[in-house]
């Protein structure tokens, strides 16, 4: 009777690491008995992972407040950039200004180097209070700037910064509550970037010529100052850190094809991220618009199909369709042709911005080093955030040469192409 408890209970615990230990993709193979009875160094296994259930969502719920705080007031550079060139900054150039905002992107994506790691030892609170922290504070002092340097400070860096503590460990924590559903849980979190693109931009616009660009950037300010409230009352890690402490590199990445595969892939296809006038400046902000509303879904619907078919499958697919998109907008003419563009290349590209971090988790044997290569992974897309709107800048010096756009267009499809044919 005895032997029997024993067998049991050591099948029960089998059970509960196999499925802890398990793929975001559906699709995987299941390991060998002998690779899933090998112990191996780390935290002590929980028995299962919820995948569901009210402190689940709650994490959802929480990422996605970050992600309002984050990429969505990351995507709202632009209603600035136009108030800076015409207003606040009149003597910097365009170029000048745009390296705000590539800054505060692209240390958004760096910083994961370093909050990784962080995250993975087991301070994500410390991570989520600071960044929050960051982030508010870098918007009340923008809203006191006056020069150029202050603004780059202010909303370049410490923005940025704060960002970048934020970012990672909010998707990187869905990865213990959710395996069946890691797909859909990151893609619902991911869509407070495209809302938070939608709102901010709005709420700037029509207070600013009321109360001024110092109040109408406090207002945003108090808005994320009050939402903040909801990650740091609800968001907490499950799975208990490491006893031993960790490399901020984990040098096996290095030594695995797949993964620098998907890393370079991710840098040549964001530094192909470009942008053009394609119509008046009335329209240019609802185009905007369009394009944020269409990435709503296309964070939803493919990460949910995701789950069924994987995540790298379906990364290469909305990757191949949003290039096949950039053909189509050689044909683009007409304003009616502009908004179909806009909303159906705004779903596609939603799907190859939410869907690495649950792609990256099949290329990590080790979920307890998971942060770290998340945060590997972003460094390298954060540093073509950082090149890739020079570059294009560069090359559209002449916003009327139609040859120079065009080849622009022809590098953005070589680069963005080299991507499904390195992960699938």
């Amino acid at each position: 009777m005895e032997k029997e408890k024993e067998s049991d209970s050591n099948s029960g615990s089998q059970i509960g690491t196999d499925l802890f230990e398990g793929s975001a993709d559906r699709t995987e193979d299941v390991k060998a008995p002998e690779e899933t009875t090998t112990p191996t160094a780390g935290p002590p296994k929980p028995t299962g992972v919820p995948d569901g259930g009210l402190d689940a969502w709650l994490q959802v719920f929480g990422a996605f407040v970050i992600m309002i705080a984050t990429w969505g007031l990351v995507n709202s550079f632009g209603v600035y950039q136009t108030f800076y060139e015409t207003d606040l900054l009149k003597s910097s150039t365009s170029s000048q200004i745009s390296w705000i905002g590539s800054l505060q992107g692209a240390i958004l994506m760096i910083g994961g180097i370093a909050s990784g790691p962080l995250f993975d030892a087991g301070h994500f609170r410390a991570l989520t209070v600071s960044g929050l922290f960051f982030v508010v504070f870098g918007l009340f002092m923008t809203s006191l700037c006056e020069t150029y340097w202050q603004v780059l400070l202010a909303q370049g860096i410490c923005i940025g910064v704060g960002c970048g503590l934020l970012f990672l460990p909010s998707a990187a924590i869905l990865s213990q509550y959710f395996a069946r559903r890691r797909a859909l849980a990151l893609g619902i979190q991911s869509t407070g970037s495209p809302l938070g693109g939608i709102v901010f931009p709005i709420i700037f616009s029509r207070l600013e010529p009321q109360i001024g660009f110092g109040w109408a950037t406090r207002v945003i300010a108090f808005i994320l100052l009050g939402l903040a409230v909801v990650p740091l009352i609800f968001m907490r890690p499950r799975v208990p850190p490491p006893h031993h402490k960790r490399a901020f590199l984990d040098t096996d990445a290095f030594k695995e094809l797949p993964f620098l595969s998907f890393a370079g892939a991710g840098f040549f296809a964001f530094a192909g991220l470009l942008r053009y006038n394609i119509t008046n400046e009335d329209l240019s902000a609802y185009l905007v618009t369009l394009l944020n509303a269409g990435s709503v879904f296309g964070r939803i619907l493919p990460n949910f199909v995701a789950d069924y078919l994987g995540s790298m499958n379906m990364l290469a697919a909305t990757t191949l369709g949003a290039s096949i998109l950039a053909f189509g907008w050689f044909g683009v003419r007409n304003l009616a042709g502009t908004v179909v563009f806009a909303l159906l290349f705004g779903f596609f590209n939603g799907g190859v911005t939410s869907l690495p971090p649950s792609a990256v988790v099949s290329l990590t044997p080790d979920m307890s080093r998971l942060g770290t290569r998340m945060g590997m992974l972003f460094a390298f897309i954060g540093l073509a955030v950082l090149v890739g709107t020079p570059i294009a800048g560069a090359i559209l010096r002449d916003v009327d040469d139609d040859g120079a756009w065009k080849g622009s267009i022809g590098s953005w499809l070589s680069l963005d192409f080299f991507l499904p044919s390195t992960i699938m």
